[in-house]
């Protein structure tokens, strides 16, 4: 692991609870996996697993807020699940106070929770390793998600998104737009094959 990475992983573990911080250490192991699974650079996976969860710092009923100060936009439905906005919050925190530049990066944690269409590799990466990361609690589908990882990672994206809009559905919580559009993409590209 890079030095980059280990010092970023340093100055998150005292400020994190202690499952968050294994959380965060789960995705950065498995985002490194899919990296290596499609020819992907794994430091680069591993920096942003390192930071995806980087504004669970603070406190979700916090973020609106925080937003707002830093002037970030806040979608109308993000009232309703302020939670979405610590990937808007990573994102700023992952450039900002840790100095990453890299848009890719900055991309895929900007995106790690809902998805988006259109997804580049690392985006996908992150994206699955954080819903598939071995400390993960068993949910319904888990393991047919987890092999399809490795294997189609497109048709990995769709069940993932398609997992994401039953669980909000059945316990009627906001669906945000991001991931309806993130199933319908990955759903269209499957059903041109």
């Amino acid at each position: 692991m890079k030095k980059e990475i280990q010092d970023i992983l340093n100055t998150l573990k005292p400020k994190m609870k202690p499952d968050r911080f294994y959380h965060t250490i789960g995705v950065i192991y498995t985002a490194a996996n899919l990296a290596y699974a499609y020819d992907y650079d794994a430091d680069k996976a591993m920096l942003a697993a390192a930071l995806h969860d980087c504004a669970k710092l603070i406190g979700a009923n916090d973020y609106i807020e925080e937003c707002k100060k830093l002037h970030i936009p806040i979608a109308e439905y993000s009232y309703d699940s302020p939670h979405l906005l610590h990937a808007d919050l990573g994102a700023y925190y992952a450039k900002e106070e840790y100095g990453v530049t890299d848009e890719e990066v900055l991309h895929a944690i900007l995106v790690h929770t809902t998805g988006c269409p259109n997804m580049g590799l690392l985006d996908k990466i992150l994206y699955l390793a954080d819903y598939i990361e071995p400390g993960r609690f068993p949910y319904k589908g888990i393991d047919q998600l987890r092999k399809a990882a490795y294997t189609d990672i497109d048709y990995a994206v769709y069940l993932e998104a398609e997992n994401v809009l039953e669980y909000l559905k059945e316990r009627e919580f906001a669906q945000d737009p991001r991931t309806k559009e993130t199933y319908k993409y990955y759903a269209s590209i499957l059903n041109r094959r």
